[in-house]
C-alpha cells in the first residue's frame, strides 16, 4: 500500500520530509549531492508531486536543501556529528570541531538583578548584579543553537560586547576563571515563538534544551545558561557505566 492511500497530504509531506532528512543525516545523500527528480521521488515514496514539493519546500526552508535555478535541488547541509556529553565544550568548539564555519550573533546584553532561581544557581544574593546574554550560534551561516546566559557581573565587569560574541569559556579563562566542569540537564521541548523567530523554525518543532551551571577550577559558579539545539546537526552521546 502506498503512503498516499493511508495518510492525509500534510502528514504525508511530513513523513516524506523525515525520510529524505534521514538520508541526509546518515550520509546516504552527502553534501552537494543532487536530489532525484520529482517523478523518481514520487515513485520512491508512493506519493503525488504536490506532496513531494511540500516536503522538499520544508527542507529548503530549514536549510538542508538549496535550489539552483535550472540545475535542480542539492543537499546543502552536512550530516550531524557525534559529540560526547562527557566533554564540556563551548559552542564555538562544538561547531568548529564539527567542521562548520562558526558564527555568533549577540541578540541582547543587559545588566540586571537575578531572579530567585538564578541567584540560587549562581550562589549569589538577589541584590548582586548579573549580566544577561542572548545569542544565536550558526554553523555555515545556519542558526543551530539559541542560548541565554546569566553571569555574575563581577566576573565580566568591563568586558566589551565584541568579547561576549565569542567563546565564553575562552573569555572566562582569560579573566582568571577557567571552567573546570559543568552540571547539565537535558529535556526535549517544542519551539516557542522566540525559538521560531531566532532559529528560523516553525513553532512546535522539537528542540533539545540543555540547562547548565558551569564551575571554575576553584569552585566558583561562573555561568547559568540554557541552550536550545536544532535537531539533526549534532548527535549528543553519553557513556553510561554500571555502578
Amino acid at each position: 500500500m502506498s503512503l498516499a492511500a493511508s495518510q492525509p497530504r500534510k502528514l504525508l509531506a511530513d513523513t516524506v520530509r523525515d525520510r529524505i532528512l534521514d538520508q541526509i543525516l546518515d550520509g546516504s545523500m552527502p553534501l552537494g549531492s543532487k536530489l532525484p527528480a520529482e517523478p523518481e521521488l514520487c515513485e520512491q515514496h508512493g506519493v503525488s508531486r504536490a506532496t513531494i514539493r511540500e516536503a522538499v519546500r520544508g527542507l529548503v526552508e530549514e536549510g538542508y536543501l538549496s535550489r539552483a535555478h535550472g540545475s535542480g535541488t542539492f543537499v546543502k547541509f552536512r550530516p550531524r556529528v557525534r559529540h560526547s556529553l562527557e566533554r564540556n565544550l563551548s559552542y564555538t568548539e562544538l561547531i568548529n570541531q564539527a567542521g562548520f564555519e562558526v558564527g555568533c550573533r549577540l541578540l541582547q546584553v543587559n545588566s540586571d538583578k537575578p531572579s530567585d532561581e538564578e541567584a540560587e544557581r549562581l550562589r549569589i544574593n538577589t541584590s548582586e548584579s548579573v549580566l544577561r546574554l542572548e545569542r544565536v550560534h550558526t554553523a555555515d551561516g545556519r542558526p543551530v543553537i539559541y542560548s541565554t546566559a546569566v553571569i555574575p557581573h563581577r566576573i565580566v565587569d568591563g568586558v566589551d560586547q565584541e568579547s561576549l560574541s565569542g567563546s565564553l569559556f575562552a573569555l572566562f579563562g582569560e579573566l582568571g576563571y577557567p571552567v573546570a566542569h559543568g552540571e547539565a540537564s537535558l529535556i526535549p521541548v517544542l519551539a516557542g515563538a522566540r525559538h521560531s523567530a531566532v532559529l528560523g523554525l516553525e513553532k512546535g518543532k522539537p528542540l533539545l534544551q540543555i540547562t547548565q551551571v558551569d564551575y571554575s577550577t576553584v569552585g566558583d559558579v561562573v555561568m547559568f545558561s540554557r541552550e536550545w539545539h536544532v535537531p539533526g546537526v549534532f548527535e549528543l552521546t553519553l557513556v553510561r557505566r554500571p555502578r
